[in-house]
Formats: structure tokens, C-alpha cells, sequence
């Protein structure tokens, strides 16, 4: 079996998670506090609810349970409404992340469905692909990076800050654009922005021979395409895996896959990979963020590799 790892970014100063439970979680990111709903912080705070209250610049609370809708059998409960104490947090504000390896910037906004434009956990994965990059040079130059369900580019990023080619695929407009005011922030520039559905995209790019160096997958647990594609996880990741295996170069490259649906475990991970991807040193387990408390709080599984 192989050894499921636990690992939390190490480079974080302009974001802390200050405390969670009772399904929530208090984070700073940047000069702003925020409160959110998180489903798998189960325990107790640690502060008592005053503090939160006091603390917060905003507080997200969601709405009514929508209907489920009846072709995924999912219930939408994410939707919801900020409540701003603070009103420049209505404005949108910038957060940076810098390491030895990366200095990347980041819009931050409050959405209607409780993100706010970055996932920190990741910073674990966008420091694994600069590494990988970074040791490739100057042996391999201008690798092809492609990047999946990629939201507002915290790994096309860190791709493009070390020289990759990068295709970012994204079915929503508006996050694009949001990447794409990220990319600008950071002082790169020449992404390839695709809005289209991920699945779609990569069954075209494996009918067109293509090849990538490497490969990015960060998929929901379900959700719709540019056009209304529907996306099940539990239903199509094998299929996806399999494409990108196809994509994927044999004689240099790198894999991402992350994960965050509620009932999967590394062990499923670990079993897709290795039958998919025989022969790989793979690398499994889960990403966290410790609050103030020292209280862990699991925020996504990952599987990955590279040589």
C-alpha cells in the first residue's frame, strides 16, 4: 500500500486560518477577515462566537436548500449571501504568495457561492509543479503545461512563471477573466484561455495527437459545462484519467490530480492512479491547513507524480 502522505503549504504570510468548526472556518486573507461555511469542520471552535463576530469583516451564510436537480440528484447548497461589516471587502483586494520558488498574486472577491477567488491549501501543489519546472530548465524548454477544471489559475500561474506553455480550460467565462486579471497581477502574460468543458476539450486534443509535459486535474464533484455538459464525478473521472494518460508525454512530465468530494478517500486515488498510470512513483494523500489551535482541518485529496 502505498504511504498516504499529510502536507500543509509552509509559505503562507498573507494568509492564516485563525480558527474553525461547527461547519466553519475564520481565515485572514490579507488585511480581511473572512467567516465561511467549511462541511468537514465537525468539531468545536476554539474562540467563542463572539470573537468570530468581532473579528469578521464578512460572514458568508447560505441560502435555502434548493430543489436537487433532477438530472444530477445533487442539492445546490453553496449559494448564499455575504454579510459585509467592512464595506471595502465588497471591492475586491489583492493577497500575494511568495516562496523561494514563487511570487504570485491574487484577486480576491466575494462570490455568491462563498469563494473568494483562491483555494490556499494548493499552494502545496503550485510549489510541486515549480519545483518539477524549475528542475527541468534549461534541459527542456518551453514544456506544455494544461490545466483542467482551472478556476482562477493558481497552477497556470505557477506554470507560466517558470517558461510552460500554458492551456487553461475553464467552462466559466467570468473566471477566466478573473485568471486572467490574476495573470496580469503577476506580470505574465500569454496563457491560452479556453472556456470550454474539460472533458470535451481533452476527448478533441487526444483526436489531435496532441501532447502535453504536464497535466493539471482539479475537478468538482459535479457541475456543467460551457454547454451544459453534465459532469458527475464518481461517473467520468476513470474517462478523464484515461485521456489524459493519452496526453500525457512518455518521455518527460508531470501529473496533478486533486480532489475535493466528500466520501473520497486517498485510497480510491491511489487505485485510479496506479491502474491508469502503472509504473509511476506516486505520491498520495491529503492537504490540510492548521488552524490557530493546531486543529486540522482536510481540505482536498491529491495524487501525483513526475519524471
Amino acid at each position: 500500500m502505498q504511504n498516504i502522505s499529510l502536507i500543509t503549504p509552509q509559505h503562507w504570510e498573507e494568509y492564516a486560518l485563525l480558527d474553525s468548526g461547527n461547519g466553519k472556518k475564520l481565515e485572514r486573507f490579507g488585511q480581511y477577515i473572512l467567516s465561511r461555511p467549511e462541511p468537514q469542520a465537525l468539531w468545536q471552535p476554539s474562540l467563542p462566537e463572539k470573537d468570530w463576530l468581532e473579528e469578521a469583516d464578512a460572514m458568508f451564510e447560505r441560502g435555502q436548500e434548493e430543489k436537487p436537480d433532477k438530472k444530477t440528484e445533487k442539492t445546490q447548497t453553496d449559494k448564499g449571501d455575504w454579510y459585509i461589516k467592512n464595506p471595502n471587502t465588497e471591492e475586491g483586494w489583492v493577497m500575494r504568495y511568495n516562496s523561494d520558488l514563487l511570487d504570485l498574486r491574487f484577486k480576491i472577491s466575494l462570490s455568491a457561492f462563498k469563494h473568494v477567488g483562491i483555494f490556499p491549501e494548493q499552494a502545496s501543489n503550485w510549489e510541486y509543479i515549480a519545483q518539477t519546472l524549475q528542475s527541468w530548465q534549461p534541459h527542456r524548454e518551453n514544456p506544455h503545461v494544461l490545466n483542467l477544471f482551472a478556476y482562477t489559475g493558481g497552477a497556470s500561474l505557477a506554470s507560466r512563471q517558470y517558461g510552460a506553455s500554458v492551456t487553461h480550460v475553464d467552462s466559466i467565462k467570468t473566471v477566466l477573466s478573473w485568471a486572467n486579471e490574476n495573470m496580469q497581477l503577476c506580470s505574465l502574460s500569454d496563457i491560452r484561455w479556453m472556456a470550454e468543458d474539460a472533458l470535451a476539450f481533452v476527448r478533441r486534443e487526444v483526436r489531435r495527437g496532441r501532447m502535453y509535459q504536464g497535466i493539471i486535474l482539479d475537478p468538482p464533484a459535479y457541475g456543467r459545462g460551457a454547454n451544459n455538459e453534465k459532469w458527475v464525478l464518481e461517473e467520468l473521472i476513470y474517462e478523464m484519467l484515461t485521456l489524459c494518460k493519452q496526453l500525457l508525454d512518455e518521455k518527460r512530465g508531470f501529473f496533478v490530480l486533486n480532489l475535493y468530494s466528500l466520501g473520497f478517500s486517498p485510497l480510491i486515488v491511489e487505485n485510479l492512479l496506479h491502474q491508469i498510470f502503472p509504473n509511476k512513483d506516486l505520491e498520495i494523500g491529503e492537504l490540510y491547513l492548521e488552524d490557530s489551535f493546531h486543529k486540522k482541518l482536510p481540505l482536498g485529496i491529491y495524487g501525483r507524480f513526475r519524471y
